[in-house]
């Protein structure tokens, strides 16, 4: 008869026997790879040595001989120069004469047979060798037969010679392979116009055109002479002699006195220009060629911005500049030059607006942050005309009448110029950043009354406001979410509209802090403002930030009421409370939209100062109802779903305008500040447990509970009456029987240990008295006693123990 298991059994047995067979087969397959590795080593050849990298040498064989060769060079001209200036004297002129001439010659011939054996590389330091030797017969010479001559001048005319006589060499049918003589002979050749410049005394002037000449010349080897030795020692020249030049063709048009001493600087000025441009018209790389452009466009303007400069006022020295670049534009519409050349000119362009738009910053800074020096002399008189108001603390910067004409200048240009379609939303933008800081610095430069000026500030905040408000939304945007290609640039003015309202904003700043020159004119001004923006609002888009500044300037105006009537800060905060009031009545009719949240941050901002308001007066009476009413505030706001912890900040605001009524009338009893937190907080407790009957009893009672009993045990233990002792022990008794009722660790607990504790207290003189009472040997013998009890029951005390804690836990 076949004994079938029950199937778990069964199940077990089978599961077994497949760990039995996976752990085989684990064994088995690490036996093979053993034996595997055992034949592979058998198979391979013992006496097979192990390959040794070959080591490479440190240092090649033609470096070792360009090292040798390069130092016996050296060596060996140390060696003439010795020579020549230590044992020249003791020989005669003949001699002399012989032995450099013979030496020098020989020198210079001995590369011909060595380039003809293949030996270049001994050539080529020989050749050096050979220059060295013509240089110090060059010095010989002066020494010897024309030490009368001007040494400059001399050293001019050597070096021409020697520049000649190296280039004659190196282009000797025998000598031409040699690499060294051509570059050395343009290095020589970048000394002759400019030492004989000084040599001839011709001013800084033909100083300076000698040195631009110099760098013409090389410009030009640089792109003839195909040799790479020659083009690298061209371009170091010219971009060294052309960076020298043109800061001292520069420097002599900035200072120049006179429309004559302008136009020469000039003059150099566009020869430099011209070699510019010729290099980056035959320029191939582009980068470098674009380069070259920038630089010969902006040499441009220096030249013809000098010359109008000698002409014009000092305040007009930064437009004839700014003129200078703008006429540029011109010349990029040329279809015959190339399109580097065209990018070149045209960021030669930008950069000159650039620089004239940085000289303007100033005015536009002191135009816009000079007001705030107002908030330190509120209401001390209004100034004669808006310059004088701008200017209270900080200086007018000097020649800046004409700021507006180059900020309208730079505005127009982008307006016509830009016609690309990514960069004409840009641009405009530009445009409209331009047209604000023009309209804010023109009633500074033109020095109109003061309330003229707030007018025009005002006006150019509803400007921006409107268009803000009237603005199409950015192209940009509108590609970004159609999937058809880009449309055409409209003909509209498609800026940005957070670009207007910030600028809008910007513009108030500046007209508010102005306006604190004088009652009138700041009532008048935050009046005007909060309509404004208030208004603005309307355009839903606006809003955010429409919204929330016009409530500000509400809180500002208020308080302006307040001292203008001459009410006492206390009072002024009733006044403030109404914006509280409105934006919590605004961003409950919002709802989920994106202005309700900056709108309630600027009601808790205004909150805060009409509390702030009411707490630096002695007033407690007025500081605890301006704490209710903000606490009556956003208990509304708690009403919304979605704003339910609220009531957290509702019930601190009540709390504490109840502590501050007390502190009012004298309340110097704790029960009177702790009971009005515990009762609410009880309350909330309980209506927590309702919803949810899991709550743990210390998050729901646990903190109402403490409010009230510890403060009250800490003020019982000082106090020597009997009545507090009497009833906090009463109270902690009803607390801990509604514990053990209701099965709560919380009320039990705490209410448990206040009461012990309470009862000590009481009971601690007749413990302290009794304990005098007794012989010293008593409480020993008391708590030796107490020990063997409890040994004696320890296992039943654990078993106790383990009762009450089973029981605790059951608790909530």
């Amino acid at each position: 008869m076949t004994h079938i298991p029950p199937p778990a059994e069964e199940l077990r047995l089978l599961d077994l026997e497949l760990r039995q067979l996976d752990a085989r087969r684990a064994q088995l397959l690490h036996r093979r790879a053993w034996l595997v590795s055992v034949l592979h080593a058998a198979a391979m050849p013992t006496s097979a040595a192990t390959p040794v990298a070959p080591r490479h040498p440190e240092a090649s064989a033609p470096r070792v001989q360009n090292v040798l060769l390069v130092l016996g060079g050296v060596l060996l001209t140390i060696a003439a120069m010795a020579f020549t200036l230590v044992s020249w004297g003791h020989m005669g002129i003949t001699g002399r004469a012989l032995v450099l001439g013979g030496i020098t010659v020989a020198v210079l011939a001995a590369p011909v047979p060595l380039l003809r054996h293949g030996l270049r590389s001994t050539a080529e330091s020989v050749a050096g060798l050979g220059l060295a030797l013509t240089v110090l017969d060059a010095y010989a010479l002066h020494e010897v037969a024309l030490t009368d001559v001007d040494a400059t001048g001399y050293v001019a005319a050597a070096s021409a010679a020697l520049a000649a006589l190296w280039t004659a060499y190196a282009l000797l049918p025998h000598t031409s392979a040699l690499r060294l003589p051509l570059p050395a002979a343009l290095a020589t050749a970048q000394l002759p116009l400019t030492l004989w410049a000084l040599a001839a005394d011709i001013g800084l002037y033909g100083i300076t055109a000698a040195v631009l000449l110099t760098a013409g010349f090389d410009t030009g080897v640089a792109l003839r002479v195909p040799a790479k030795s020659v083009r690298i020692t061209a371009m170091t020249g010219a971009y060294g002699m052309g960076a020298w030049g043109v800061w001292a063709a520069g420097w002599l048009s900035w200072t120049a006195t006179g429309p004559s001493a302008a136009a020469r600087a000039a003059a150099l000025l566009l020869f430099a220009a011209g070699v510019a441009l010729t290099a980056a018209w035959q320029q191939v790389a582009e980068k470098q060629a674009a380069g070259l452009a920038v630089t010969a466009g902006i040499l441009v303007v220096a030249a013809a911005g000098g010359t109008a400069r000698s002409v014009l006022p000092d305040a007009w020295t930064v437009p004839a500049y700014l003129a200078c670049g703008i006429a540029l534009l011109a010349a990029v519409q040329v279809d015959r030059l190339p399109e580097t050349v065209r990018l070149g000119l045209t960021r030669a362009c930008v950069a000159v607006q650039g620089l004239a738009l940085l000289w303007t910053l100033p005015l536009v800074g002191v135009v816009s942050l000079g007001p705030v020096a107002w908030a330190g002399q509120v209401w001390s008189g209004a100034p004669g005309d808006v310059r004088e108001a701008v200017t209270v603390s900080t200086p007018w910067p000097p020649h800046a009448e004409t700021v507006p004409v180059v900020l309208a200048a730079v505005a127009v240009v982008l307006a016509l110029a830009v016609r690309d379609t990514v960069w004409r939303p840009r641009a405009l933008t530009g445009v409209l950043v331009l047209a604000w800081a023009t309209a804010l610095v023109l009633p500074s430069v033109l020095e109109v009354p003061y309330v003229a000026g707030l007018v025009a500030l005002a006006l150019t905040t509803a400007g921006m406001l409107a268009t803000a408000a009237w603005t199409p939304p950015s192209e940009r945007a509108e590609e970004a979410l159609a999937p058809q290609p880009a449309p055409a640039p409209s003909v509209g003015f498609p800026t940005s509209r957070p670009t207007a309202t910030t600028l809008a904003v910007l513009t108030s700043l500046t007209l508010a802090f102005l306006s604190l020159t004088s009652e009138p004119a700041t009532l008048a001004v935050l009046s005007t403002l909060t309509a404004l923006f208030a208004a603005a609002s309307w355009k839903r888009h606006l809003a955010p930030v429409t919204a929330p500044t016009a409530l500000a300037y509400a809180a500002l105006l208020a308080c302006a009421t307040g001292a203008a009537v001459d009410w006492q800060p206390q009072y002024t905060a009733l006044l403030v409370l109404t914006v509280p009031v409105a934006a919590a009545l605004l961003a409950a009719r919002l709802g989920g939209s994106p202005t309700t949240l900056p709108v309630e941050i600027t009601g808790a901002v205004a909150g805060l100062l009409a509390v702030g308001l009411a707490a630096v007066s002695t007033d407690l009476a007025m500081l605890a109802l301006v704490l209710a009413l903000c606490g009556v505030i956003t208990a509304g706001t708690a009403i919304r779903a979605d704003r339910r912890p609220v009531a957290y900040a509702s019930a601190t605001l009540f709390v504490l305008a109840t502590w501050v009524r007390l502190a009012a009338w004298d309340v110097g009893t704790p029960e009177a500040y702790t009971l009005p937190v515990t009762v609410p907080a009880l309350l909330v407790g309980a209506l927590r447990r309702r919803r949810d009957p899991q709550t743990s009893s210390w998050t729901a009672y646990g903190p109402g509970l403490a409010a009230t009993l510890l403060p009250s045990l800490v003020t019982a233990w000082g106090d020597p009456n009997w009545t507090r002792p009497l009833l906090l022990g009463l109270a902690a008794l009803a607390v801990t029987l509604l514990g053990a009722r209701h099965h709560l660790q919380a009320p039990l607990l705490l209410g448990g240990a206040v009461l012990a504790l309470d009862a000590l207290h009481e009971l601690a003189p007749y413990i302290v008295q009794v304990t005098d009472a007794l012989p010293r040997w008593v409480p020993p013998a008391l708590a030796g006693l107490l020990l063997l009890a409890i040994g004696a029951t320890y296992e039943q005390r654990l078993r106790d123990a383990r009762k009450m804690r089973d029981f605790l836990g059951n608790m909530h």
